[in-house]
């Protein structure tokens, strides 16, 4: 007989190691709004891995008591896929960073909405490179003034929304890490997707970035469930994602109302046990044959 699940509350997401991100960084409401998150979805933290690449965003991991990796720079993806596809009745996170995820991980990025692996991946786009002092990043806007760019950005603005609707991506959200209820919404309908699901967030950098501030998203933001909005129109949500100064939306862009079904339940080799607990002994006869096989 399973003994009954544990009631889990927020305290039992905080661990003894502190977040150290800058005063007043933006990642402080993207953590707060996890615990939130988890909490009100009841997931043992036994049961959830948090995933992370290489930034300040990306030291979530840490401050969160869950299983958790720190992995390389743009590759939490493929480790998030693997964690997946080795025990799908894991709930999977990844968290990272606009550069992370949309500058050296790009292609993982296109790739796991193409596979529509059951991960929820939580960008934090601060719009710049803060680890390494507030270099240009993929997402950083034309003219921005940085470091690398001190005369102004030449680059055009990367839109991580419209490029995950165009690459197939089932669930596309996009928060703000000063408003905690909502995103905690948007957490929960994320994780509880079954398939692929970005939420991006407006994560503001206090350090380098004086241009993206949180000023400056309160004067522009405005969240779709306050407007007519079809969340399962593709076109809809495509023309919502093209949005960009004076108004900037927040909120559910798409839940495709026909999802495919996700990777990790089309595998015949996953629709029994998860693999970490399907028996891998042979016997003694058929370790014979494999041998003889390829002798």
């Amino acid at each position: 007989m399973t003994a009954p699940a544990t009631v889990v509350e927020v305290k039992d997401f905080k661990p003894e190691v502190h977040s150290d991100w800058c005063p007043g960084c933006g990642d402080f409401g993207v953590l707060t709004a996890l615990f939130q998150a988890c909490a009100q979805l009841q997931i043992q933290p036994h049961n959830l891995m948090v995933i992370s690449g290489i930034g300040c965003s990306s030291n979530l991991p840490g401050f969160i008591r869950s299983y958790g990796a720190h992995t390389l720079h743009g590759r939490l993806l493929p480790f998030a896929t693997g964690c997946k596809l080795a025990n799908q009745e894991m709930t999977i996170i990844g968290t990272g960073g606009d550069g992370d995820g949309y500058g050296i991980g790009l292609n993982h990025f296109i790739q796991a909405m193409r596979r529509n692996i059951d991960v929820t991946y939580i960008v934090m786009n601060n719009e710049i490179y803060g680890l390494t002092t507030g270099q240009v990043s993929p997402t950083s806007e034309t003219g921005m003034k940085t470091k690398t760019s001190p005369h102004g950005n030449l680059e055009g603005m990367l839109n991580p929304m419209a490029l995950a609707l165009a690459a197939g991506c089932g669930f596309v959200a996009r928060g703000f890490s000063s408003q905690i209820k909502h995103l905690v919404e948007l957490y929960k309908a994320g994780i509880e997707h079954k398939g692929f699901a970005l939420i991006d967030v407006f994560s503001p950098c206090v350090t380098f970035n004086k241009l993206n501030t949180y000023q400056y998203f309160k004067e522009r933001i405005y969240k779709l469930e306050d407007e007519d909005h079809d969340t399962g129109s593709f076109h809809a949500a495509m023309d919502k994602a093209l949005e960009w100064d004076p108004k900037i939306p927040i909120g559910l862009f798409y839940r495709n109302p026909d999802p495919r079904p996700p990777l990790d339940s089309l595998d015949p080799a996953l629709t029994g046990q998860p693999l970490v607990h399907q028996d891998y002994t042979i016997d003694s006869e058929t370790r014979g044959e494999l041998i003889r096989e390829f002798m």
